[in-house]
């Protein structure tokens, strides 16, 4: 099992910013993809971006397109996720996921609460 650790939430006004960082325990070996989810209240765990590792592809919710960016350190296994022009419909708890082999690993999340 890999350790997942979110960092970054907080709380910002409507057209903000913010990135999210996401911290592996070790390298992963025979990952295959790794995304951000979020929670909003009374909501189901919703995917909000992914990045498939052996394409080096992307995949993002359409409520997110050119407004949120996922990127990965390499090295680390790292993973981040640049919020733009953040709206009140992006309050939620955002988890980290990392799949690899047959885990399927989660972070405990971080709030992230966009209001003036």
């Amino acid at each position: 099992q890999v350790q997942l650790v979110e960092s970054g939430g907080g709380l910002v006004q409507p057209g903000g910013s913010l990135r999210l960082s996401c911290a592996a325990s070790r390298r992963i070996f025979g990952l295959y993809a790794m995304g951000w989810y979020r929670q909003a209240p009374g909501k189901e765990r919703e995917l909000v971006a992914v990045i498939h590792i052996s394409s080096d592809t992307t995949t993002y919710a359409d409520s997110v397109k050119g407004r949120f960016a996922v990127s990965r350190d390499n090295a680390k296994d790292n993973m981040y996720l640049q919020m733009n022009n953040l709206q009140p419909e992006d309050t939620a708890v955002y988890y980290c996921n990392a799949r690899y082999g047959v885990m399927d690993d989660w972070g405990k999340g971080t709030l992230v609460t966009v209001s003036s």
